[in-house]
Order: C-alpha cells, then structure tokens, then sequence
C-alpha cells in the first residue's frame, strides 16, 4: 500500500501546472517504478514466508542447514534389490560371533549370550568385529530369532552348549492365550538402539545393516518342543491332533513378527533375512499348511510399510522347498549348499523371474587348510551366480571353529571377482 502511494506521488511530480510530463525520461522512468511495484508484489509473499519459517525455527530451537547431497545406496541394498551393480557383493551368517577370537575374549567377561546381545554397546561391538576384521559388505545385529519372546509373555534363556529353552512348554490353550501381541519399542528397545548404532557408523562406507527375524513356524516349534530337536514330532502331533491350537498360536506370532520386523525397518535395518530354520523338517503338504501361509503374512506386513526393505528368505536343508520359497514373497532365497547355484537360478526364476538368490558355500569348505580349494569352490560358485542378482554368502551359518584367515580370503576372493562377460 505504501509503495502505491509513493508511486502515485512521483507521477504527480513528473508532470508540470499544465498537466504535462516534465521531462522526456519521465515515462519512462514511470514504467521502471510500475516494474518495480510488481516486483515487490511478487516478492513479499515469499519474503513473509521465510520469515514466518525462520521464526518456527527459531521458537523449535531447529537450526537451519543445508541439506548434503545423498550417498548412493549401498552395494549390497542395491543388489539386493535387483539393481546392476559393480561387484557381487558377500557376507556370512553367523559372521559375528564364536569363530572370532576378539568374540570369545569377550565371553569370558560377559558369559550369557542374553547379556552380550541385549545390552546394546556389546550387541554393537559384537556385530562390528567381523566387519572390522574382513570388511564384508553387510554387517547384520548380533542377536537371536527369540529375542522378542518375552515381549510376548513367553519367557526364554539361552544356554551355551544346549542352545535355546523354553520351559514349560506350550501345549494347552490356557498357555496360547497367555502369549501377548509385541510391543517392540517398550519391550525390546536395545534392539532399535543397536540398529540405528550400527547405521550411523557404517554409513557412507558402502557397508548395508541387516535385522533379521525368525518366522512363525520356527518360532512355535520351540515353544512346543521346549528346545531344538532332531525330528520335530511334538509340532508335528499338534498339527494332527490340535490343528486349530497350533494355527492359533501361528497366527498371533505372525503378527507379531510381522510388527518386529517393521520396527527393525523403523530404526535403520536396511535388509531383513527371515528364518525358518525348521520348515524342511515338514512334509510338503504341512508346509504349504503350517509354513508358506505365515511366511506370507510376515513378509506382507513388512513390505505394506516398508516396500523399499528387501526380504530374504532362509531354510535349512531348503532343496526341495526352493519353488515355493520363491513364492512366499521374498525378494531373495538363500539357497544352502545341498544344490548347485545354477540349479536353484533356474528353479527360482522358473517360478518367480524377478527373485535373486544367496549364498551358498559349504560351510566346511572354510575349515580346510587348502586355500586353493577355498578359491576355487568361492570362485565356481560366482561364475554361476553371474555377477547379477546374486549375494555371495555361505549355506548357512559360519562354524566356530573356522580360522579367521579363511574366512578373509573368502570374503577377499569374492570382492576381488568380475564376471567374465
């Protein structure tokens, strides 16, 4: 308002007692004046905004700062989702953990598995050290697949030597109606504490953070069998004589998983591997009944949040489930080292074109004093993995008695690979 006035007034001046322009420039310099008068128009809505901006700022206590241009997503993310990438990119299950000196220097200090992986600055070492050491290209949280159980009401220790306990175990209906839904962030807030540790420490390295759960299945197999069995026959009697009891107890621990595993998504984990150690010891019918359904609603409810998060499925001893596991919704199958890795390609694809595979060297190769077998075995195996599409890791889990050198040359000898076309 005040600029109009101003520029009536000069108008004004510009003209003489007759009425006339005083001066040949006069209208011209009107115009300059109009111009401007639209330019301060224009201009004082995006003036008024910044400042109103810069007020919020200021009463939030938020700084503003420039905004860095984003590092390019890591190797493995990237493969992982099917883009074309420079190099196969590896890493091995089980990575963090027995086979490390470092590890079991640390053992002696803090003897409980529980402590070491819910205690979140040693849950952060432990799954740095073998990123340190061999430089792998994904660094996964050092934890368990029953970490959330007792969010769940059902409670759980880990012995040493025996592994994994739950007892009483759950056979009645009073029991399945005790397990609770998942509340991670107040139940197992390390959990998110570690993830986004291991995100800030690694990023702008090229390194991606794994979580990983365990699924419904495997889950409820130690609930009703107490621990790890060889033949898994109590689930299996469930299945025949309580199939209702048993998909109860499937379905809650689906939503459950389903939640843990957004929650990992929520705090930085970039890949999730799912396991469902036990689903082979099943027939194919029971697995297409007691499995693939709740691997299914898993993997649903993550991607439902989190599409972007790439899901790859594991199972032991998996060789005559790979069809199927290309099915249950996972972009990768980890494939174990009981089928050759252009088999499983061409069975995957058959069924699902766009799933990528993992792995999958025999865990016992790394234990030989031969590193020229090690070479060739890691060597074989990516030039069936094509250089495309695929994640080098092993069959399954590293042992604990693999010399730390070998574990290095096979990373080293992964990195070092090009395909030949």
């Amino acid at each position: 308002v005040a600029c109009t006035y101003f520029i009536l007034f000069l108008l004004e001046a510009e003209k003489g007692g007759d009425g006339r322009q005083k001066h040949p420039m006069a209208g011209f310099r009107t115009v300059l004046l109009l111009l401007s008068l639209g330019a301060v128009a224009a201009f004082t809505p995006s003036v008024r905004a910044a400042a109103k901006a810069a007020d919020l700022r200021k009463r939030s206590g938020v700084v503003a700062m420039a905004v860095p241009p984003a590092d390019p997503a890591p190797l493995l993310l990237r493969a992982a989702r099917g883009e074309k990438v420079e190099r196969v990119p590896v890493w091995m299950m089980r990575q963090a953990g027995r086979h490390m000196q470092i590890y079991r220097d640390m053992v002696k200090d803090h003897p409980t598995f529980r402590e070491r992986s819910e205690v979140p600055e040693l849950s952060f070492e432990v799954s740095m050290q073998p990123y340190r050491a061999y430089k792998v290209d994904g660094v996964i949280l050092f934890s368990d697949i029953l970490t959330p159980l007792p969010g769940m009401n059902v409670q759980f220790d880990i012995l040493e030597k025996a592994g994994p306990v739950i007892s009483p175990t759950y056979t009645t209906q009073e029991q399945v109606d005790s397990i609770t839904r998942l509340d991670a962030e107040k139940s197992m807030p390390f959990v998110g504490s570690v993830l986004e540790m291991l995100r800030k420490e690694v990023d702008g390295t090229g390194a991606t953070v794994l979580g990983f759960v365990g699924l419904p299945f495997t889950l409820v197999s130690y609930l009703v069998e107490g621990k790890t069995s060889k033949e898994y026959l109590k689930i299996k009697c469930m299945g025949l004589e309580e199939p209702k009891l048993l998909h109860q107890m499937l379905d809650i621990m689906a939503e459950n998983i389903g939640d843990y595993a957004c929650y990992m998504a929520d705090h930085g984990a970039q890949v999730i591997q799912v396991f469902d150690s036990w689903a082979a010891t099943l027939s194919a019918r029971d697995y297409d009944e007691f499995c693939l359904p709740y691997q299914k609603k898993v993997i649903a409810k993550l991607k439902a949040k989190h599409p972007e998060v790439p899901v790859i499925i594991y199972i032991k001893n998996s060789g005559a489930l790979l069809e199927k596991m290309a099915c249950s919704g996972a972009d990768i199958v980890s494939v174990d080292w009981t089928v050759s890795l252009d088999e499983a390609k061409k069975r995957i694809h058959a069924v699902n074109p766009d799933c990528r595979v993992q792995g999958n060297l025999d865990p016992a190769v790394l234990l030989t004093t031969n590193q020229e077998q090690i070479k060739a075995r890691t060597l074989e195996i990516l030039e069936m993995g094509g250089g495309h599409g695929h994640v080098m890791n092993l069959g399954h889990g590293i042992e604990a008695t693999t010399p730390e050198a070998n574990a290095k040359l096979f990373v080293d000898t992964v990195q070092a690979w090009r395909p030949s076309n």
